[in-house]
């Protein structure tokens, strides 16, 4: 087996010892069947001694005795569908793979991954076929013995039917659902053999579906919550990316930290400062910790688009060689300490209290108050904060001052639009409207402030470059310079024609 990923979609049923198999020739679009292939298959599963893994619905096996000897990791993508992450079984078998470890981490944190049950399962497969040839499914008769290696120990066996589907498409297993249906089998209600393995050991696992859900006569400690939900879960799905160097996967951990800290700040009125504040201060550091990286990305690529839109013969010297050699040396640094923080007890420690936060809230007898009023008139505060805050600003006034007054506005443009994002469930296109108000002048703002962290940058290139690029780099710095007017112009013209509105809960 070599080392892959892909995404397994299949049905499983729960069926009697002596059940007959179904006429696989009846499941919709199949044409025929390919003859019975028997294999004796062993998977023994890991997880934390609190089995981390199983209660987020993801298992991680070594499988011995078929074809596809070796480790698998699936993690759940929609019901019936998870992401299968193969690895060989290399050298030490009984060590689980390093990548596979990461991919994990978010959830396993600083545990100890062990032997948690050994299933032995006796399979027999057949290939069901298209007329035109094409592999539609696996289908799978297994018989299954399982035994668990935690405290005390279960053995238990069982059969089961399983349809895998290769090329085929997914309404084949509607229609097995149907013609299954129609024979007294029904799909598991379980997620994975090792589900049922476990038996009452198998940890129910998250339900943020069971807090109340946002409504405008609820109690704004839903607003929070759910919000705060919604981030934890985008930080914990793209940790691994950033593990694995994804695309964006950086920028995406990043701004769900923000959201968090945002909401936060926003809604502290909410919840026990103490633990509020503990958890912003957190937020921030993994923020700017992790974020190093892609703030290298964005400024690299900032410059590499404005020396490439320049006249080739007004770019004296190897000054795009000189820029690629100093973002290369930074990035290196950014992504070492990025996942630095990461393996970090200080960040598997963040995730534990952001985990018990939702779990067990330490809410204030404001949090009970009605939503629509009370979130509204937080939400409004933080856009009265920012008119305050522009009012304040000299349109005439130039130099660091006055660019670090408008980065100031930027950041709370950033926390209304994230206080408006959270608000939306309770007040709808208000909100919705709002929110992108607040994010075109975040944009502009944004732009001004790249533009004028980008000149520092080309100053410093400028005096470590001596010679014949000095002229480029002088030619590039005022090119910086005339684009930051720009997004200066750009965010007072927006404000002047249309500042963000209110909004209204009476």
């Amino acid at each position: 087996m070599t080392d892959s990923e892909m995404l397994e979609v299949e049905r499983k049923f729960d069926v009697g010892e002596h059940d007959e198999l179904p006429v696989l020739e009846s499941l919709p679009g199949v044409d025929r069947v390919g003859p019975p292939e028997d294999e004796a298959l062993e998977a023994v599963y890991f997880d934390t001694a609190g089995l981390a893994l199983a209660a987020r619905g993801i298992t991680l096996r070594r499988r011995t005795g078929g074809h596809d000897d070796g480790w698998h990791l699936k993690l759940p993508v929609a019901v019936g569908e998870r992401q299968e992450f193969t690895v060989r079984l290399g050298k030490n078998p009984e060590s689980v793979p390093r990548r596979l470890r990461r991919l994990v981490q978010v959830h396993t944190r600083d545990q100890d991954l062990i032997p948690v049950a050994r299933l032995n399962t006796l399979r027999t497969t057949q290939r069901l076929y298209a007329s035109d040839g094409t592999a539609l499914a696996d289908f799978s008769d297994d018989r299954v013995d399982s035994q668990t290696m935690l405290e005390p120990p279960v053995h238990t066996s069982w059969r089961e039917w399983e349809i895998e589907l290769i090329d085929g498409p997914k309404r084949l297993l509607k229609g097995a659902d149907a013609v299954l249906a129609g024979k007294g089998h029904h799909p598991s209600a379980l997620p994975s053999k090792l589900a049922r393995g476990l038996g009452e050991k198998y940890p129910a696992g998250d339900k943020p579906a069971l807090r109340p859900k946002p409504e405008p006569t609820g109690p704004a400690s839903a607003v929070l919550l759910s919000y705060l939900g919604l981030q934890v879960e985008a930080l914990k799905k793209h940790d691994p990316g950033v593990r694995e160097n994804a695309p964006d996967a950086v920028h995406q951990l990043r701004v769900a930290a923000r959201r968090m800290r945002s909401a936060l700040a926003t809604f502290r009125k909410l919840a026990d400062p103490e633990v509020t504040g503990s958890l912003r201060s957190e937020l921030q550091w993994l923020a700017g910790t992790v974020g190093e990286a892609r703030d290298n990305e964005v400024m690299r690529a900032r410059l590499m688009d404005l020396i490439g839109a320049e006249p080739p013969d007004l770019l004296l010297g190897p000054v795009a060689r000189q820029v690629e050699e100093y973002f290369d040396a930074a990035a290196h640094g950014a992504r070492a300490k990025g996942l630095a923080a990461l393996k970090s007890a200080r960040y598997f420690r963040l995730l534990d209290s952001l985990d018990a936060f939702l779990a067990e809230p330490p809410l204030t007898e404001t949090a009970g108050a009605e939503a629509l009023q009370t979130v509204g008139r937080l939400v409004s505060k933080q856009r009265k904060r920012l008119k305050k805050e522009v009012s304040a600003l000299d349109v005439d006034s130039h130099g660091p001052a006055a660019d670090a007054a408008l980065h100031e506005v930027r950041k709370s443009a950033k926390r209304l639009r994230y206080a408006a994002e959270a608000a939306a469930p309770v007040f709808g296109k208000q909100a919705t409207t709002l929110a992108r108000a607040a994010e075109e002048i975040q944009e502009s703002l944004g732009d001004h402030h790249d533009s004028i962290v980008t000149q520092e940058l080309l100053r410093e290139l400028a005096a470590n470059h001596r010679g014949k690029t000095a002229f480029t780099y002088g030619r590039l710095h005022a090119l910086e310079q005339a684009a930051g007017g720009e997004s200066r112009e750009k965010f007072f013209r927006g404000w002047s024609s249309s500042p963000p509105g209110p909004l209204h809960w009476e």
